[in-house]
């Protein structure tokens, strides 16, 4: 058995945890290890104290398991530790968890789980013993949060100890078997000059955003799903005065700023008998009354845009927000339809007209075919014309190919067009020279 489950490379070996007759060893290990152990016991205790009186009773298991099905001193570790993984965590998930370089999780059905990193998405040696198993794991994380998925509610949405943001969906929707996907949260926080080392944007970029946020403009960042808007949006706030009073609005806490007046504030799904939802939009009324310098939501999605506007228009300014949108120009389009969703019954051109006086600056986050994300463009709102809002492109990444390895050519450049906001940031001390407008910078 030991030379099906090993494969030697370079001297070492690994176990193939996806044979059938492994993962049949760990299921009865597992099982009768808990017909062992006092389960009401091993919740409360933590898994460094449990560790070695739990590796003992498994190391005996595995001895009578070894009588009729030999196993080399690998095999036993990797039984050790993914049934301790059973026990105490998330099963075959841990080691994915355990990993810094990966930043989603994606279970699509018992035998196929992927992973992305640095953008790119790769499957993964890890499984499940079937379905059953994922449903466990997707049992036991939302267990912890007080919510309940089966066939009469069979999606739900939840969070992580260390703040990973979970979404399951079962049967009878899901077709293949419950699927499972995870958003990771980088631990430490990325900061502008990151964000430059890595291509990401340019100085120049981060110079006059810096300067934007700290002369309170409304700015919003638009992207799509991992393109990096909250990275980004983390970043923005760090150039928010320490003096201020920031309150934040989220449906899952994933920003983190470092002012030391912050307020988080953060939805609540319903409870078991579907009662108890607090919506971004009651937070949003809520906020307002605290007496807040700023207001940050993670992101608008719906009937709450009336709301943010309407703060920004009324002495809230510097606020910043992060919403789901292929372009600028589409962030607009997407921020006037989430208006009507309030069901207020105003005319178009007056909610295009609260846009255009509220909102000063759209950054568009894009993550490229090679897993790079880039701001592809910074456009600057500058008023009405008939019906329509207005709008010029300060800066924009202009892709020029793709290299033989695969990643994508491109340069950040200046329009060339002197922003309107200028006077205001010049009288607010932040006087940028006109050469940041017309650079052309390769990456």
């Amino acid at each position: 058995m030991s030379s099906n489950f090993d494969a030697g490379i370079s001297g070492l070996s690994v176990v193939d945890t996806r044979d059938p007759r492994y993962q049949q060893i760990k299921g009865r290990v597992h099982e009768e290890l808990l017909n062992r152990l006092n389960l009401e016991r091993l919740t409360r205790t933590r898994r460094e104290d449990a560790e070695p009186e739990i590796r003992g009773v498994i190391g005996g298991l595995l001895d009578r398991e070894s009588l009729t099905t030999p196993l080399s001193s690998y095999e036993r570790e990797s039984v050790i530790t993914d049934v301790l993984d059973e026990l105490f965590g998330l099963g075959p998930l841990e080691t994915l968890l355990s990993d810094p370089t990966v930043s989603d999780i994606l279970v699509n059905r018992a035998d196929q789980v992927y992973v992305e990193r640095k953008g790119k998405l790769e499957l993964t040696d890890t499984v499940f013993r079937d379905n059953r198993h994922v449903l466990q794991i997707i049992e036991r994380i939302v267990s912890s949060v007080g919510r309940r998925i089966d066939e009469s509610s069979p999606m739900v949405d939840a969070r992580l100890a260390d703040g990973s943001r979970v979404n399951a969906i079962i049967a009878p929707l899901a077709l293949d078997g419950a699927v499972l996907s995870i958003r990771r949260f980088p631990t430490d926080r990325l900061e502008a000059k990151h964000l430059v080392a890595r291509g990401a944007l340019t100085q120049s970029m981060i110079d006059f955003l810096e300067a934007a946020v700290a002369c309170r403009n409304n700015i919003i960042v638009s992207g799509g799903t991992g393109a990096g808007k909250t990275t980004l949006l983390n970043v923005l706030s760090g150039f928010i005065n320490d003096d201020e009073r920031v309150v934040t609005i989220e449906d899952a806490a994933e920003l983190k700023l470092r002012q030391r007046h912050v307020v988080r504030l953060e939805t609540r799904p319903a409870n078991i008998e579907g009662k108890g939802e607090i919506r971004q939009r009651q937070l949003m009324s809520n906020a307002l009354r605290m007496r807040p310098d700023r207001i940050v939501v993670g992101e608008v999605r719906g009937e709450e845009a009336l709301d943010m506007l309407q703060a920004m228009n009324t002495g809230h300014d510097g606020s910043l927000t992060t919403i789901h949108a292929n372009s600028t120009r589409d962030a607009l389009y997407r921020l006037d339809t989430m208006v009507a969703m309030a069901n207020l019954n105003i005319p178009e051109r007056a909610v295009r007209q609260q846009i255009a006086s509220a909102v000063n600056l759209v950054v568009q986050a894009t993550r490229l075919s090679d897993g790079s994300r880039r701001v592809t463009a910074i456009s600057e709102i500058t008023g009405m014309e008939g019906d329509v809002i207005t709008m010029q492109d300060l800066f924009l990444f202009e892709r020029l190919g793709i290299s033989p390895e695969r990643k994508v050519l491109g340069r950040f450049k200046a329009t060339g067009i002197r922003p309107k906001c200028s006077d205001k940031l010049a009288a607010s001390g932040f006087v940028l020279p006109i050469e940041m407008f017309e650079q052309v910078e390769y990456v």
